[in-house]
């Protein structure tokens, strides 16, 4: 989301997930749902950012990559262009059977999660992010996100980054955040030293480490969250979890003050995500309506994503060529979103509806491109083909929302997906929760489809709901539940 702009931020803690909500005039436009449960399947607690010291499992010089045992199912993908920090001419991709050999240690950064049957994407040039800057320990320099537009403030920035780094008081280099602007130097300096005192500790732990072993970890999802996307325009910060929101008050006082008293906890009436629900659960469906009376259908392949542009019921009475520019209009604001939201990366390819007029098309394409460029990860917008395609490549994280939540199917009344079980316990353990609220100290019983029943009892769900203070439930297996069914009920205590 783009600073500046009005925003409040939304954040719902239950036993087996964290979902982090970004809300602008009372419409979702950013969601993170980070697992506790199930750590280890999709959608749970994530690994970029992780530093881990791995070992070298295979040299592929035809492809000048390595993979990197990092402790995982599948060994990390390590490329050339990722060792530059390691190689005496940082211009150039090393050959990689120079700088690595089998069973050789190397430090590495998570800067891509596994997704599908493809280990996780690493990178030997590690960073340290901050609430105002990220530290490059081994990359020197200054650099200055590309967000910061104003002139003036960059030349600023990069005049007092340059000047911490000369004194020698600080070691390596970094790039200065969007929430640098108008910082002072004092604030940059802190924000850095911090992060180097970190790097210290990384560089300590690596001495005496097992191979593979992670030495560092990201912040958790919370305060992930206020260190990167909350901005000058957040106007608060509502939590439904008290003990979290103290943590989330701690980790202000000592990153960003301001914040803190922008901090309350949310205690009803009802679900802090009750206005937001209907729309997550779009999120898994693929046509999208427009206000006009058009839509757009999102369908994923393993290759692309194709996006498809429908005018519907809407025609405007002036002509042909006027009813697919305001159609168009309206889907590129939309599509930005929806590619957001759904957490789509890689090849995306859109079907707008034909256009004639040059004013069109540049209106489209201009709308399309401030619509992606909302959260800052790195897109290319190509422009109209012969055939009226438009090509758009985005940076693929993580693996897309809908292969986090839900299944192929071929039974699902023609939806082609079917939720996971995990998906559907999550929802299971946010009634149970809300349920504990209303009737405190009842027997909670649930009645849910056999999957969904077992993949509970092997997280130990029980005991994760006794550690928060209810501790009276029961799960029930119905083989007649479909798995997306589930009743939650309560009797009085005997």
């Amino acid at each position: 989301m783009a600073p500046g702009k009005q925003q409040d931020i939304l954040i719902n803690v239950s036993v087996g997930e964290v979902r982090v909500a970004a809300v602008e005039n009372r419409r979702l436009q950013a969601l993170s749902c980070t697992r506790l449960l199930g750590a280890d399947e999709p959608g749970g607690v994530g690994l970029i950012g992780d530093i881990v010291l791995g070992r070298v499992a295979r040299v592929v010089p035809a492809v000048q990559a390595a993979f990197v045992e990092i402790g995982h199912e599948r060994a990390g993908f390590l490329g050339a262009r990722e060792l530059r920090c390691l190689s005496e001419n940082p211009s150039e991709d090393p050959p990689i059977g120079v700088v690595l050999r089998e069973g050789d240690k190397v430090l590495v950064q998570i800067v891509k999660e596994p997704i599908g049957d493809k280990g996780a994407r690493l990178t030997a040039n590690v960073t340290i992010p901050g609430r105002l800057s990220v530290f490059t320990p081994l990359q020197p320099g200054v650099g200055i996100s590309r967000r910061i537009e104003d002139e003036a403030e960059r030349a600023r920035l990069a005049a007092i980054g340059e000047k911490l780094f000369a004194s020698g008081e600080l070691k390596g280099g970094c790039i200065l955040r969007t929430a640098a602007v108008g910082a002072d130097e004092d604030e940059l300096f802190e924000d850095l030293i911090r992060l180097e005192e970190e790097w210290g500790e990384i560089c300590a732990g690596r001495k005496s480490a097992k191979v593979p072993s992670t030495l560092h970890r990201d912040l958790g999802p919370v305060e992930r969250a206020l260190r990167d996307i909350v901005h000058e325009g957040t106007r608060s910060i509502l939590i439904d979890d008290a003990r979290t929101a103290a943590r989330a008050r701690a980790y202000c006082r000592e990153a960003m003050p301001d914040m803190e008293e922008r901090i309350a906890v949310f205690d009803g009436p009802g679900p802090l995500f009750a206005d937001l629900e209907a729309d997550i659960d779009s999120l898994m469906h693929p046509r999208v309506p427009l206000p006009c009376g058009g839509w757009i259908t999102v369908e994923g392949t393993e290759a692309l994503t194709a996006v498809d542009v429908n005018s519907g019921s809407f025609t405007h009475a002036a002509a042909v060529e006027d009813t697919g520019a305001i159609v168009n209009v309206e889907a590129a604001r939309e599509i930005g979103r929806q590619i957001r939201l759904r957490g789509i990366g890689g090849l995306i390819v859109i079907d707008f509806i034909h256009m004639k007029e040059a004013e069109h098309v540049d209106t489209v394409l201009a709308v399309l491109a401030e619509s992606l460029a909302g959260d800052g990860v790195p897109v290319n917008i190509g422009p109209v083909t012969a055939f009226g395609l438009v090509e758009v490549t985005r940076k693929r994280v993580r693996g897309p929302l809908a292969s986090q939540g839900s299944e192929e199917c071929v039974t699902c009344a023609g939806r082609g997906r079917l939720r996971r079980p995990e998906a559907v316990a999550m929802d299971v353990l946010r009634r149970i929760e809300e349920t504990a609220k209303v009737v405190p100290g009842a027997v909670i019983e649930v009645r849910a489809a056999p999957e969904v029943v077992a993949w509970l009892e092997a997280q130990d769900a029980l005991n994760a709901l006794a550690g928060n203070g209810i501790s009276r439930v029961s799960f029930q297996s119905e083989e007649g539940f479909v798995r997306e069914r589930f009743e939650v009920g309560t009797r009085a205590q005997a």
